[in-house]
């Protein structure tokens, strides 16, 4: 199925025509987990018509209590997709109501919302998504190791041989991205052992959103046939280089994208018009409270420094920066008309992401905000005295900061929206520093090498 369907008599056709048996309504939680029902196709009209039932409280943080009714979780018929290794199923997107009204705490219903802000702006934003995952394995003392034991250069970016190897995971994975519709147009061993990425085509921010949650869910279930775990956890191996989900975003009207125009007009040469640089300037002035949600895991922030012992990059950002096609910088622009955000990685629920991203993007518009002019060093090798010189501001170091740096930004609360029980991004902030609490109770095996005889 490459045209999705417009309707759901588009819907009942092609479930008719595909001989599909069951139905997933699926939906996401804060942390962008899956969670869905199993539907008979034979019960699509009821599908359609009334959702699938949830007790919201037991489906995870997304903002019920267990005395709550019921979430029903709504199809979207456009999202109707079908599970290319499992034929007779397939997937419907879905926004939480509840008692016949939409729920605020939904991520996908926040991201809609975000969006038809932008659209009474004259905007649709189109996002682009690289999702970069391990293919690892359990070891016996309940630890993990890279599935492929002969992956161990020390610098494997792009190793043909070892691509060869799982040549049979990877391919498999890009037929079913193409046959999907949304065509795959690279597949490549990434900078760590074990670690792949496989790009497909950009679309409006809600479909690639929709997209990245069954991308993460299908590339994990090809693994599992497989006896192997495919994890998208930003920073699972200490010593290699981390998992991102890096953003490229760019806004549209009347088809056209207003972020480009000519380089050759454009002053600092980067092949942006001023409300792409006016967008840049608003993510550089959110970045400090919108990497809560582009980055939202305590594992985040291993990610998020300079360095490695491998290739000695970690190829991810530090500091709050923009450059022509620099991968040390926070904001990378690869051609003319995009920018693209490398804060983001695996574990980002997409939609609050996007969200995030595109609030921070139009408070830099209607405040007109000038970024700067563009930075063409190498913020891994300058010092401390070069960044604060140039007015290179760092990012939150850690999940704790990220929420101080959220909660008082009036920009991404606004975006979030309000709940019965307050604005969102109040809940998240809560959510996340009990994550936060939980992760720093534990006592590590460094602490004990460090501490236990050292005074």
């Amino acid at each position: 199925m490459t045209k999705p369907p417009q309707n759901a008599d588009d819907v009942r056709r092609i479930v008719k025509d595909n001989g599909i048996e069951f139905l997933f309504a699926q939906f996401v939680d804060m942390h962008g987990k899956p969670s869905a029902k199993l539907v008979p196709a034979h019960h699509l009209d009821d599908l359609l018509a009334d959702g699938a039932g949830f007790a919201g409280f037991a489906a995870g943080d997304i903002g019920q209590g267990p005395h709550d009714p019921d979430m029903i979780a709504m199809p979207d018929p456009t999202t109707l997709t079908i599970l290319p290794w499992q034929p007779n199923v397939a997937r419907f997107a879905c926004d939480i109501t509840v008692e016949g009204k939409e729920w605020p705490f939904c991520p996908r219903t926040i991201l809609r919302h975000a969006l038809e802000r932008a659209a009474s702006l004259g905007y649709e934003l189109k996002v682009g998504a690289e999702l970069e995952y391990f293919l690892v394995r359990r070891t016996a003392d309940g630890g993990i190791e890279v599935a492929d034991p002969l992956d161990t250069l020390e610098l494997p970016c792009y190793d043909m041989r070892a691509l060869t190897r799982n040549l049979d995971f990877v391919s498999h994975v890009s037929k079913y991205v193409t046959q999907l519709g949304w065509d795959n147009y690279a597949t490549d061993h990434e900078d760590a052992n074990g670690q792949f990425e496989q790009n497909f085509q950009f679309a409006e921010a809600l479909t690639t959103c929709d997209r990245a949650v069954f991308y993460r869910y299908m590339v994990e279930s090809l693994a599992q046939q497989r006896g192997l775990i495919a994890t998208f956890m930003p920073k699972p191996f200490a010593n290699l280089t981390g998992n991102g989900c890096h953003f490229h975003v760019s806004l549209w009207r009347d088809g056209e994208n207003v972020f480009e125009r000519d380089p050759a007009e454009d002053p600092r040469g980067l092949g942006l018009s001023e409300l792409a640089y006016n967008f840049i300037g608003g993510l550089k002035a959110n970045a400090k409270a919108y990497i809560a949600l582009t980055a939202p895991t305590v594992n985040s922030y291993k990610r998020l420094v300079i360095g490695a012992p491998t290739s000695g990059a970690t190829w991810a950002p530090a500091y709050i920066s923009y450059g022509y096609n620099n991968r040390t910088q926070m904001l990378r622009i690869p051609d003319a008309g995009r920018i693209e955000d490398r804060t983001v990685d695996g574990s980002c629920n997409p939609y609050l992401a996007a969200t995030a991203m595109l609030a921070a993007g139009l408070d830099g518009i209607e405040r007109d905000l000038d970024p700067g002019e563009p930075n063409s060093a190498n913020l891994y090798t300058m010092s401390p005295e070069q960044r604060a010189e140039g007015g290179i501001e760092l990012l939150p170091a850690n999940l704790l900061d990220a929420t101080r740096e959220l909660e008082h930004n009036e920009p991404l609360r606004a975006a979030l929206g309000t709940t019965r029980d307050g604005d969102y991004v109040d809940y998240f902030i809560k959510v996340k520093r009990q994550e936060w609490q939980a992760a720093h109770e534990q006592i590590t095996q460094w602490e004990l090498d460090r501490y236990l005889q050292l005074f």
